[in-house]
């Protein structure tokens, strides 16, 4: 990535900060899986029998990532930008693919109508229109307001909810966490990480899946899955220095692959073995591969891994918030007709490549330029917006 795009994804500074390509390229990988994740979870029966069947910790390794790149590229920031300024940057670099995702959440509900979603050939064309210009805002909305009867607070474009903890945790690190001293930092993500053990390991579930429901327990479920990879990312990200791992990429990348699609542990008597690996997961091997893509040793930015990372780390992010429209779509398929993946195998590539497609159209042509726009116009700078984008 050149200097000045390194410049623009920091916010519009221009120094010789180093950039890490590597990280972008995990950031796509781990957005490739979320996409065949949910095209998989379509067909599964339940939770403990799954493809990918862990490929939700996508986010947890999102936050933690986030963390990493927040502290890196801001921290050193404060003596030369206002809060004001950091969330307009921060504005600039998320919202435009918000609205985006919300856009075609609205233009494909009403092709998910059937028997799995019953309400939506009832609901009125100004209610969808209320939800979206409400999701624009990236404001939760309560159940009352729901779609489809799955309880979401972006019942449009329900990757969302994650967006969402991410703006809270841009909030709190600049209100609050960058201040704190390293001891502090830690203390706080002992803390979090004991509490997202113990929640793992004693809880309901077995797993970290939820979050995206405006309610207490699911709030309280998307902090603890928030708290702790976004504090170990800024600590990680101040305390701890890369090391020079030769092809860290797909070291990196396997680690995040295998994380994700090992089957779940235990069973339904036994959701503490589950609740250990994913523990394990998040607070060791996630920050195990933002060290190994801190650590690579020089990408060349036209070479194939400099290349490969560049369009990766591009994509991820349109890819993850506009990809859910198709796969409500495609589960209102599935599931009523308890398809196989066998069969369903060439409308899930489709559905897979389309959104790759949608979202690689989108950010050519709608987000890059947007952002570029709105740099100029409310940080007064030309720099153009960077192919990847600091996020979780």
């Amino acid at each position: 990535m050149s200097a000045a795009a390194a410049a623009a994804q920091a916010g519009g500074f221009a120094d010789s900060k180093r950039h890490y390509p590597v990280l972008d390229g995990l950031r796509g990988v781990a957005a490739l899986a979320v996409v065949a994740f949910h095209l998989c979870e379509a067909h599964g029966p339940d939770r403990f029998r799954q493809l990918i069947n862990h490929g939700y910790l996508a986010v947890d390794f999102f936050f933690l990532l986030s963390g990493f790149v927040i502290a890196y590229a801001y921290d050193d920031r404060w003596g030369r930008m206002s809060v004001g300024g950091f969330f307009v940057r921060r504005l600039i670099r998320l919202h435009p693919m918000i609205v985006a995702g919300m856009v075609v959440g609205a233009v494909m509900f009403y092709f998910q109508a059937g028997k799995l979603f019953p309400m939506i050939a009832d609901t009125p064309v100004w209610r969808v229109l209320l939800v979206m210009l409400v999701g624009f805002t990236l404001l939760p909305l309560p159940p009352s307001l729901d779609l489809r009867g799955w309880g979401e607070m972006h019942p449009l474009d329900g990757p969302a909810w994650s967006l969402f903890f991410e703006y809270v945790a841009n909030i709190l690190y600049a209100l609050v966490l960058r201040r704190l001293p390293n001891r502090v930092l830690a203390v706080l993500a002992l803390l979090a990480g004991a509490a997202l053990c113990h929640y793992l390991v004693t809880g309901p579930q077995g797993d970290v899946i939820g979050g995206w429901s405006f309610t207490a327990p699911q709030l309280q479920l998307g902090f603890t899955r928030l708290a702790f990879p976004f504090c170990a990312g800024l600590l990680l990200a101040r305390t701890v220095r890369p090391g020079h791992v030769r092809h860290a990429f797909p070291i990196a990348a396997a680690l995040l692959l295998a994380a994700f699609a090992l089957p779940r542990a235990g069973g339904p008597a036994t959701l503490w073995m589950n609740g250990l690996y994913e523990t394990a997961c998040i607070v060791l091997v996630f920050p195990l591969v933002v060290w190994l893509g801190a650590s690579a040793r020089s990408v060349d930015p036209a070479g194939r891994t400099g290349r490969l990372c560049a369009a990766l780390g591009g994509l991820s992010y349109p890819l993850y918030i506009v990809h859910y429209p198709f796969i409500y779509t495609y589960t209102a398929w599935v599931v009523p007709q308890h398809i196989p993946l066998r069969d369903a195998l060439p409308v899930a590539a489709l559905t897979f490549g389309g959104s790759v497609l949608l979202a690689w159209l989108l950010l050519k042509g709608y987000d890059e330029p947007v952002r570029a726009w709105l740099t100029r116009r409310l940080l007064g700078r030309r720099t153009a917006p960077a192919p990847a984008a600091v996020r979780g």
